[in-house]
This record gives structure tokens, C-alpha cells and sequence, in this order.
């Protein structure tokens, strides 16, 4: 058999090397996976953080409020929310325009801007495509109710703090003095009582007829933005504006 030359057993090894390290060098990684995963890592979108300045955000406490009345050019509007544990759980408008249009107007929008309401837990809220006053009024009442949520969380005494009974400034009405004594306990009236009222004849009866209502609708509500009761407007107004100096000296 004929020999091999040595000089060609040489080359042919040494061609057999440089092919084995041209193999190795196409199939190392283009870039070191350690640094691709962090690069990766990096780009990756964080999700489910927010800033504790962004986002929407609950009002703090609990209770049912219902905002003040916004008069719009179609008709008041007037919001009413039920918040628990700083959600609001319940939104609804107990006044929205009425008749003709507004009636159509009025069924389009204020399911959608409850629920809108709810969601965002804030006043930030879209505007209904072609309910922009009732959108508008809807608003402007919920940012009250949410304010008065707020001052009410503010006002909420640390666990285990006693109640607190205050007495309201008089109230002078046309047919005689109103005053209001509340108590007050972790941030809800527990008690509500009309210490002075008109009397006499008729205001007798209008007394007996509209103070307890007014008591009860100021333990539901815990502001002085409730209901008149007909046919005792005065003891009404009376009442509300000696509830709204009891609640202040209770907050402060």
C-alpha cells in the first residue's frame, strides 16, 4: 500500500482544526445570555405598580352621602354615593332632568356615568355623548358627595376614642329659633335631636311632623345636605344650617 506523506497528514490535520473552530464560532450565542435576560427584563413593562400620586383613587371612609344639587339648564341633578372601605360601592342620581327629551336624555346617561363613577371612584368621569349638562351636573354633585366622604374620614376619631356630642349654633327662622345637638361616633351621627323648634298654633305640628324626619335623614346622610321636608320649610332651613355648625365643630 502506498504511504501517506507526512507533509500532507500535517496540512489535512491542520485543515480538520480550522474547520472545527469555524463550526464552534457559528454556533456560540450572539451575546451572553445572562446580559440578554437582564436586557429583557429591563424592557419588560412593569405592571399592576402604580405611583402612589397617579391612578384613581378611593375616597377614604365609609357611609352613604348624597352630594349638593347642581342646577343645569335642563334641570337639577343631584348624586347620591355609598362608599365602604374607601370604594364606592353605590352610585346614583336621586335628581336628574325630567320631561320630553330630558327624559331620553336622562336614561342614556345616568346609568352610564354610575357606573363610570363606581369604577373610577372619582369625579374624573367621561362625558356622556349627548348628555354633556346632565354629564356636567352629575359631576359637579359627585365631586361634592366625595368631598364630604373625605372630610367625614378627616374628622373620624383613632379606635377607641369616645363619642362626641355637639350642639349647633340657633337658628333664627320666621316662626322661631332652631338647634341641633348631634353625637357623633367614629365618623357617623349616631344621634340627632332638634334641642329648640318653632312653637305655638300651626308650627306645633309642622314640629312634630318635620323634626323627626330630619333627625333620621341626618344619621343616614352625616352632612346638612338633606331633604326639606314639605310643608315646614323654614324649620327645614333652620334645622340644616344649625346641623351644618354642629358638624363643623365636630370636624374640627
Amino acid at each position: 500500500m502506498r504511504k501517506s506523506h507526512p507533509l500532507r497528514r500535517v496540512v489535512l490535520a491542520t485543515a480538520a482544526t480550522v474547520s472545527g473552530v469555524v463550526l464552534l464560532l457559528s454556533l456560540k450565542p450572539a451575546s451572553d445570555p445572562a446580559a440578554s435576560a437582564a436586557g429583557a427584563a429591563q424592557r419588560q413593562p412593569v405592571s399592576g405598580q402604580e405611583s402612589p400620586q397617579g391612578g384613581a383613587r378611593g375616597p377614604a371612609g365609609s357611609g352613604t352621602v348624597t352630594g349638593k344639587t347642581a342646577q343645569t339648564q335642563y334641570g337639577p341633578v343631584q348624586v347620591r354615593i355609598t362608599v365602604n372601605g374607601g370604594k364606592i360601592t353605590k352610585a346614583e342620581a336621586v335628581q336628574a332632568p325630567k320631561g320630553g327629551l330630558s327624559d331620553q336624555k336622562t336614561q342614556l346617561a345616568i346609568p352610564r356615568l354610575n357606573q363610570e363613577a363606581m369604577a373610577a371612584a372619582t369625579a374624573d368621569i367621561d362625558t356622556v355623548s349627548g348628555a354633556t349638562y346632565t354629564s356636567t351636573g352629575y359631576k359637579q354633585s359627585l365631586q361634592s358627595a366625595l368631598d364630604q366622604v373625605k372630610t367625614a374620614a378627616a374628622a373620624t376619631p383613632a379606635p377607641g376614642a369616645a363619642p362626641r356630642t355637639v350642639t349647633g349654633k340657633t337658628a333664627q327662622t320666621q316662626y322661631g329659633p332652631v338647634q341641633v345637638r348631634i353625637t357623633v361616633n367614629g365618623g357617623k351621627i349616631t344621634k340627632a335631636e332638634a334641642v329648640q323648634a318653632p312653637k305655638g298654633g300651626l308650627s306645633d305640628q309642622k314640629t312634630q311632623l318635620a323634626i323627626p324626619r330630619l333627625n333620621q335623614e341626618a344619621m343616614a346622610a352625616a352632612t346638612a345636605d338633606i331633604d326639606t321636608v314639605s310643608g315646614a320649610t323654614y324649620t327645614s332651613t333652620g334645622y340644616k344650617q344649625s346641623l351644618q355648625s354642629a358638624l363643623d365643630q365636630a370636624g374640627g
